[in-house]
């Protein structure tokens, strides 16, 4: 279910946009992992960017290749089991890690009602 609507996402996003997603690379986990928890991030963290975002890449000494993560349990929870709404947050989780790799930061991405 998750990977399909990335996979949809994916498909409506703008000529611009939509080549650039398609070098990111996105895994689908249960939940952060240990050692993520250990590094301060929360245990209910419902997704993360990770990697050279798009703009610094031809910057970078040693870039490491951008991707995506969604914690799944994370999410379904927070939808509070609900399928739909699990759905809606996949999708804004998606974007909003998405955003980062274009290189928006926080404020940029409530501009674009990805907080």
């Amino acid at each position: 279910m998750a990977q399909a609507e990335v996979a949809a996402l994916n498909r409506k996003l703008p000529e611009d946009i939509s080549p650039l997603a398609a070098r990111v690379a996105v895994h689908f986990e249960r939940t952060p992992d240990e050692t993520l928890v250990a590094e301060g991030f929360e245990p209910d963290l419902l997704g993360l960017f990770d990697g050279t975002a798009y703009h610094e890449e031809f910057s970078a000494d040693l870039p490491s290749p951008p991707q995506i993560f969604l914690y799944l349990e994370n999410l379904f929870d927070f939808a509070e089991g609900d399928e739909i709404l699990f759905r809606e947050e996949v999708g804004l989780t998606y974007l909003h890690e998405l955003g980062h790799y274009l290189g928006w930061d926080e404020d940029d991405l409530a501009a674009r009602g990805l907080e």
